[in-house]
């Protein structure tokens, strides 16, 4: 008896040999849906002594004058949340009252009746016994599906294939998904209520704040439960070492579907998603080294293109007869630079895992764009060759970059990405040298605009020219003699001569402007810019001594962002 996936039921109990007299008196229809988990004989009061799933056994005395009584006992008994309940008639009750069998058929509670003459201690003795069966059944059962699990692991074997198990042992269909919210395996789930849960599609998605199993399994503690446009489905979160890994979904048509076996087979299904994610992390942080180190060479040791660096890289899937653009990437946590972090994300715990995640968008990038793609990553630093063809190079790495950002937007709390672009270039270092336009695009973005710009190589000509200048040591010194007395007076009267003239620049000394941008009295203004006049001796009207001011303002704040680099 007993063995099916809700074990043992009612109907099991009352076949038994010493309840073949017993005469059921409501809820009939619900024999094979009510569990029996235990055994005991209770009188008034029920207080708390009946537990979820019970058989209770009653001589009901106390009750036999009072049937208002009987009637408040079998509702306590009832909201107890018994199985069923069974009284010995022919000493203290001899009919049961039809008031209390159309209270139990009320609540679809089953209510057997036993002659007095059978013995609760054969009753107790023969159906403790039948559980004990049950029990033991349900512990090879799901030992069982843990080995065939674990082994489907071992064996090289997919997330579809632990789904497929999982629906062969308990017919409740389910679905795995990762942590991005790709689906990776289903077994007769909904698509519809897939695609919601996943985040694909909208729809009614609301979590119940409270369970209501018939089972007091530990592993329901850990179980959340939706409903998704009015479905009932549940969701379990797989992880390793801390880190959530993805979910384990599962849509019974109800809750009495989760008996205490199937929840052993679900934690046993967890373990095993579980340990298919760690190696499927494994292997690919093995292959994401390979790859790192192979385009680290490629960009940092001036390496030539040669005909066998060609074939090493077609046997890591790379293809360097292409023309690439290359992008290089600065990656900040936004705790470093004094940024809220944003709430309902993924804390990103390590360098390590943060590179595992851009190296995921990345490829999905290049994917959606049908480019290739190759990357690598050292102590915060993204380098990535992304395939070029006709179109212009900055048209095909916003789009790029646009769709690498709008995901880990999601998937990381709390990083900024600085982006330095260049376009491909000719020639056997051709890897080299569009890194070293791109990392300089990088450098002088993060000077002009600090962190989390895209800056074009193309678009740098002026601050690369005056980078060469700024190298030039007469040049320098004749910055320090113009600039340095503004210096000295911003530091001396905590004023801001310099960036009063930068702004003063910008609006093409147009002195109304200037005031407005600056907050300032126009008298104010004027009276600053004759201080900067009588400071370095320069005309603000004279279109040389002008020049001369700009020059060396823009070369001093150059030189100034590059020693806080």
């Amino acid at each position: 008896m007993g063995g099916g996936l809700l074990g043992l039921t009612v109907r099991d109990v009352i076949q038994l040999p010493v309840l073949e007299t017993s005469k059921i008196k409501s809820g009939k229809r619900y024999l094979d849906l009510k569990k029996i988990d235990w055994i005991s004989v209770i009188e008034v009061p029920v207080e708390n002594f009946v537990r979820k799933n019970e058989f209770v056994l009653s001589t009901g005395i106390g009750c036999e004058d009072d049937p208002i009584l009987l009637e408040r006992f079998v509702k306590d008994v009832i909201e107890a949340g018994a199985s069923v309940l069974a009284f010995a008639t022919g000493r203290y009750i001899y009919d049961i009252p039809e008031r209390v069998i159309q209270l139990a058929s009320h609540y679809d509670f089953v209510i057997l009746e036993i002659p007095w003459e059978v013995r609760f201690g054969d009753i107790l003795h023969s159906v403790l016994e039948e559980i004990t069966n049950d029990k033991r059944w349900e512990r090879q059962q799901a030992e069982g599906v843990r080995q065939e699990l674990i082994d489907c692991v071992l064996q090289e074997k997919g997330l579809q294939d632990i789904s497929n198990i999982l629906y062969k042992r308990i017919k409740i269909p389910n679905a795995i998904i990762d942590f991005s919210g790709s689906t990776r395996a289903n077994s007769h789930f909904n698509r519809n209520l897939l695609n919601i849960m996943s985040g694909k599609i909208e729809g009614q998605h609301q979590q119940i704040p409270q369970l209501d199993l018939f089972t007091d399994h530990p592993l329901s503690h850990y179980m959340e439960e939706f409903m998704v446009d009015h479905h009932m489905c549940f969701q379990l979160t797989i992880s390793s070492n801390h880190n959530k890994q993805g979910y384990l979904l599962i849509q019974p048509k109800e809750r009495q579907e989760l008996t205490w076996f199937v929840m052993n087979v679900l934690e046993h299904a967890l373990t095993a998603c579980a340990l298919y994610f760690v190696k499927e992390n494994a292997i690919e942080m093995t292959e994401v080294r390979l790859r790192d180190n192979f385009i680290l060479n490629l960009t940092k040791n001036n390496t030539e293109v040669t005909n066998q660096l060609i074939s090493k890289g077609q046997l890591l899937g790379y293809d360097l007869t292409r023309p690439y653009i290359c992008i290089v990437g600065e990656i900040k946590k936004d705790s470093d630079l004094n940024k809220t972090k944003r709430k309902d994300r993924p804390p990103t715990s390590s360098l390590q895992s943060m590179n595992y995640y851009i190296q995921k968008e990345i490829t999905k990038a290049g994917d959606v764009l049908h480019r290739r793609t190759m990357a690598s990553f050292e102590e915060g630093e993204v380098v990535i060759f992304l395939e070029a063809d006709h179109q212009p190079y900055m048209e095909t790495a916003n789009q790029f970059l646009d769709l690498v950002e709008k995901r880990l937007n999601d998937l990381l709390s709390d990083i900024t990405l600085s982006w330095g672009i260049a376009t491909h270039k000719d020639g056997h270092y051709a890897f080299f040298d569009s890194f070293k336009e791109a990392k300089t695009a990088l450098e002088i973005g993060k000077q002009e605009s600090g962190y989390g710009g895209r800056t074009f190589f193309s678009d740098t000509r002026i601050n690369r020219l005056l980078m060469t200048l700024s190298e030039e040591k007469e040049i320098e010194s004749i910055v320090k003699d113009t600039i340095q007395p503004l210096i000295d007076y911003d530091q001396k009267r905590k004023a801001d001569l310099i960036y009063t003239f930068i702004v003063y620049n910008k609006y093409k000394g147009n002195v109304s402007q200037t005031a407005r941008a600056l907050n300032l009295h126009r008298q104010s203004l004027l009276h600053r810019l004759r201080n900067i006049e009588s400071l370095t001796q320069l005309s603000l009207v004279d279109s040389d001594d002008l020049f001369l001011l700009e020059l060396s303002v823009r070369l001093w704040m150059l030189k100034k962002n590059n020693d806080k680099q």
